[in-house]
């Protein structure tokens, strides 16, 4: 669901004859949000796994082991895999219209802006460290926080640390996706940049580790606590 309605605004917003072409990067940002909010209540009854880096994150945490998060990490990106088929299914004729191969691989993936590796980790590193950190100090699962806090976390995150990369922040959300791009016979698609494919997968994983040892480090679960009490 999350991948579905996430790959069918930015096609929406930028494949040729699409109603929304041209429809700009904060209707983008929104798209994810409100992509996200929807993924989280399908996925509720696991504590909403959409993404690899935050079941990291719950793994270090000690609220799941690691046979549950391989389970995770499998279903996640199947699903991100399938969602991204069907929005190339609502969008085929827009796909065989638009003869530019960026566009048709910007609807599945992400990709810089700038292609410097190292920064381009970097400025992912960063986006998936709010995530993570801002998860974890408002209550410990998306679940917990509540679909919209976290849909709106991610519009947030789009809207100012997105620019760079596109912000996968998400590795199942941008690896499944390109693995569709590639099997499916999209015309006229160009390459699916594995080149660069190994960012949106290594990045988000370091920051969330990242995220959830400082989390750890400053015992911000008894100080959460304190406060409340």
């Amino acid at each position: 669901m999350l991948l579905l309605l996430g790959c069918g605004v930015v096609a929406t917003a930028i494949l040729k004859s699409s109603k929304g072409e041209g429809g700009g990067w904060l209707l983008i940002n929104f798209g994810w949000g409100l992509g996200v909010f929807a993924g989280v209540y399908v996925a509720f009854p696991t504590g909403a796994h959409l993404n690899p880096a935050v079941t990291v994150s719950q793994w270090i945490m000690g609220n799941i082991d690691g046979s549950q998060a391989v389970v995770y990490f499998l279903a996640e990106f199947l699903g991100a895999f399938i969602g991204a088929v069907l929005c190339w299914l609502a969008f085929k004729d827009h796909f065989d219209a638009d003869e530019d191969p960026g566009k048709k691989l910007g609807v599945f993936s992400t990709g810089p802006a700038i292609r410097s590796y190292g920064w381009n980790v970097v400025t992912e590193v960063i986006a998936t460290f709010v995530l993570i950190f801002v998860i974890l100090i408002s209550g410990g699962t998306p679940s917990g926080l509540g679909p919209l806090f976290v849909a709106l976390l991610v519009v947030g995150i789009g809207a100012s640390l997105g620019g760079p990369t596109g912000y996968a922040i998400n590795p199942a959300r941008d690896l499944g996706p390109r693995i569709a791009h590639a099997i499916l016979p999209i015309k006229g698609k160009g390459s699916s940049d594995w080149g660069y494919a190994w960012v949106p997968v290594v990045a988000p994983i370091i920051g969330a580790i990242l995220a959830t040892l400082l989390y750890k480090a400053i015992d911000a679960d008894s100080l959460i606590a304190q406060m409340s009490s």
